[in-house]
């Protein structure tokens, strides 16, 4: 609780998910789907070169999910084609 107002101060829930994402570089359009199995797979136009391609995926999902790009995160595989992203929602 504030001392000045005497509110307490809103407290936000996030919720975190954290998917399972295989990425494809150098493609013509990108998109962000999701298979009838629950897989996700991300086309990206960009190369994967200086992290070009991650920072892509990640304004991707931030724009799927209706977030910010700094609620979305790649856990594991930045180097790889299979990543693990996290998205705090």
């Amino acid at each position: 609780m504030s001392r000045a107002t005497g509110i307490a101060p809103s407290l936000r829930l996030v919720a975190t998910q954290v998917l399972q994402v295989k990425v494809k570089p150098n493609a013509r359009a990108s998109s962000f789907t999701q298979s009838p199995e629950g897989a996700w797979l991300a086309q990206v136009k960009s190369p994967p070169v200086d992290g070009k391609a991650n920072q892509e995926l990640i304004a991707l999902v931030a724009k799927h999910f209706g977030c910010a790009k700094s609620a979305v995160s790649i856990k594991s595989g930045a180097s790889g084609r299979l990543k693990l992203v996290q998205v705090q929602l």
